[in-house]
């Protein structure tokens, strides 16, 4: 297991819940502890205007801080999939989220669409030929799907399912009728317990990781990356995070 990571994460690029300041600290302290870190560089344009347009890059570009951690978000994200590609799993640990982030437009403290952009980048370098995007955020990640809607190569899951043991019941279901060369999970943790959505364990974390393990070992040679989306209880997120990562070993 990688963690992708970059100390300008820890600096307050905007004023809204995902860039609270000592919001990634905690979970920054467990995974380095237990996971090898590594400093990504920031995504290059050309892989960001993969997924935006000229138009979305210069409005991001015009606040010269959001735009760099944005990129580096990307960046971090990108050579976690780079790994991944190697049958390694791989985190980032990262910031601004980008879920919520579409072609021309985003919102919901996203800017540029993390996940979407080392998808597009693996299927343009024709490394793989099709992807399966597992959001498990308590918000759609409308973004993702908008980017994706008419792409049949990338399958895009999220459940809005508000029980805990269906919502699991559900995703084990689910990843039986999907087949992908690759797994690009939206890591979002604010529906647990002691987070906005007030609905999974710290376990049932655990249990996302090692059902997403199983499928991709099973079904595309273990190659899984994620990104961190949601999230906004920095010792609750550290636990989840942990969690996560550990079932992702399995």
């Amino acid at each position: 297991m990688k963690i992708y990571f970059h100390h300008d994460f820890l600096k307050q690029y905007a004023y809204d819940p995902a860039a609270e300041p000592g919001r990634l600290e905690p979970a920054l302290s467990v995974l380095e502890k237990r996971y090898p870190l590594f400093e990504p560089s920031p995504a290059a344009e050309e892989d960001i205007l993969l997924v935006h347009t000229p138009r979305h890059w210069r409005s991001i570009a015009e606040d010269t801080l959001l735009h760099h951690t944005a990129l580096l978000a990307a960046g971090a994200t990108v050579e976690a999939s780079e790994t991944a590609l190697e049958g390694e799993p791989a985190f980032a640990l990262c910031r601004p989220p980008g879920h919520h982030a579409s072609s021309d437009s985003c919102w919901g403290f996203c800017y540029f669409n993390n996940i979407a952009v080392a998808v597009s980048r693996l299927l343009d370098q024709k490394q793989i030929s099709s992807a399966l995007i597992i959001d498990f955020d308590l918000h759609y990640g409308d973004g993702t799907a908008n980017i994706f809607r008419r792409n049949k190569a990338v399958s895009f899951w999220h459940s809005r399912e508000s029980n805990p043991a269906l919502f699991l019941e559900n995703l084990e279901n689910d990843l039986e009728i999907y087949a992908a060369e690759i797994v690009a999970v939206s890591a979002g943790f604010d529906r647990g317990v002691n987070d906005w959505g007030g609905m999974l364990e710290v376990e049932d974390y655990h249990r996302i990781g090692s059902l997403l393990a199983g499928f991709a070992r099973d079904k595309c040679g273990g190659r899984l990356f994620a990104a961190l989306e949601g999230g906004y209880n920095p010792q609750a997120l550290a636990l989840n995070i942990e969690a996560f990562l550990q079932g992702l070993e399995e």
